[in-house]
């Protein structure tokens, strides 16, 4: 399921560039923050409900598209086992380092407001119009091309996989054993197979229809305004303002 949902918000009306950019940019900031400000990622934090609040996005389809930052929340639970220098008890139980636990930190804060702002931002933007965006950025036709593709072909694909899924439980095959190892590897060769095939078959059939190159991702529109980009700069302007005073603070500190 989408996390996209049309809205009237000020969010939604903003052309996709802007808020393109804007998320690259506010995400800079959130890297450059010191690790060791936490009352700065806290203020990051705020702003990104905010956002969330003003594009009226939905917490629940939101949380579970946030799931996807779970790897890096594995590795930074790592960290302050792994990491050298001075050791601290944790609990009274075991033995940590600090450093380790401050780079966790880093890493959780950062990755978890990256993650945030891209949700936002998929949740005011439809897909199209990323892709419409991305172009108007200057975004190398051939990428843009190949997320267009994927953004097409994903469900493709993925029904058919849940087709071949069918056609395995209806022949007995249940995965629940080491031995079915062989079979799931099988049925992903033979879709990375078919997908290539329908690939090929589409990329020729578009070579007979003059394709050239370039695909058109959207409706033409009227480009950014000035508006449009001082909002998208102002978002900007919060976040290095926010990195800016944390790096005073830890200077003064």
């Amino acid at each position: 399921m989408a996390v996209y949902r049309p809205r009237g918000t000020v969010l939604h009306r903003l052309p996709a560039e802007c808020k393109i950019v804007a998320v690259f940019g506010y995400v800079v900031t959130v890297v450059l923050t010191p690790i060791t400000a936490g009352w700065a990622f806290a203020a990051h934090a705020l702003v990104v409900i905010a956002l969330g609040v003003l594009g009226r996005v939905a917490p629940g389809p939101a949380a579970r598209r946030m799931l996807i930052e779970l790897p890096f929340l594995a590795f930074a639970v790592a960290l302050p086992f792994v990491a050298a220098g001075e050791r601290t008890e944790l609990f009274g139980v075991v033995t940590v380092s600090r450093d380790g636990l401050l780079q966790a930190f880093g890493l959780v804060a950062r990755a978890t407001l990256g993650v945030a702002l891209v949700v936002v931002l998929a949740a005011t933007t439809p897909a199209r119009e990323l892709l419409t965006g991305l172009d108007r950025l200057r975004m190398p036709a051939v990428i843009v091309a190949v997320m267009s593709f994927m953004l097409r072909y994903s469900t493709l694909i993925v029904d058919q996989m849940h087709r071949m899924a069918i056609a395995r439980a209806a022949r007995g095959h249940r995965p629940r054993t080491l031995a079915s190892a062989r079979t799931l590897a099988m049925a992903l060769g033979s879709l990375f197979i078919r997908s290539y095939e329908r690939g090929e078959r589409v990329h020729l059939a578009m070579l007979s229809r003059g394709y050239t190159g370039s695909l058109p991702v959207g409706l033409p529109r009227e480009p950014a305004s000035r508006a449009h980009w001082a909002a998208a700069t102002a978002a900007v302007a919060v976040g290095a303002a926010i990195a800016a005073a944390a790096g005073v603070a830890r200077g003064l500190g």
